[in-house]
């Protein structure tokens, strides 16, 4: 395996373990769903809620065949990203990829185990008599997130592709 690759497997495992440890710490040390919101900044509270759709709580369902249709989606993403990255030629593509991998393994092991992605992590601001607030959401997610990002700085400041003559 190149190091190049290396590096996106290790962002993979890197993002599953810590999502996981993170998630099962929530509910099962620090009971978060016996203990309501907890409040831990004046903008960041830490909060269970249930998500299960995909992304931003999107196609809810709560049937079998639903769920089975989203891991079954799931896969083929992961799978697909996959070969992306181990036909990445760069490491920030590859880490990129991995971050993203790992993020949706780590979702897709939720709705494995308990049906619905565990969703903890919630922003909000009040601006005067207004609040502002950001969705639930978890680790996976961010990963997610700082992956596509990296995709999309790659996609504008990296470097050219090269067809082959």
């Amino acid at each position: 395996m190149s190091p190049r690759l290396r590096a996106g497997v290790m962002a993979a495992i890197a993002v599953l373990l810590a999502d996981q440890a993170s998630k099962l710490w929530l509910l099962f040390s620090f009971d978060i769903a016996g203990r309501g919101a907890v409040r831990v900044t004046s903008f960041f509270d830490l909060v269970l809620a249930w998500n299960t759709g995909i992304s931003y709580g999107w196609f809810q369902t709560g049937s079998a065949s639903g769920h089975a249709l989203l891991l079954g989606f799931k896969v083929i993403a992961v799978v697909v990203l996959a070969i992306w990255m181990a036909r990445a030629q760069t490491r920030v593509v590859t880490v990129a990829l991995g971050l993203i991998i790992g993020g949706a393994i780590g979702n897709a092991v939720d709705r494995l185990a308990y049906g619905a992605v565990v969703d903890f992590a919630h922003f909000h601001v009040k601006f005067g008599e207004k609040d502002l607030s950001w969705y639930v959401f978890n680790l996976a997610d961010t990963a997610i997130v700082v992956g596509v990002a990296a995709l999309l700085y790659d996609s504008v400041f990296g470097e050219p592709a090269v067809k082959a003559p």
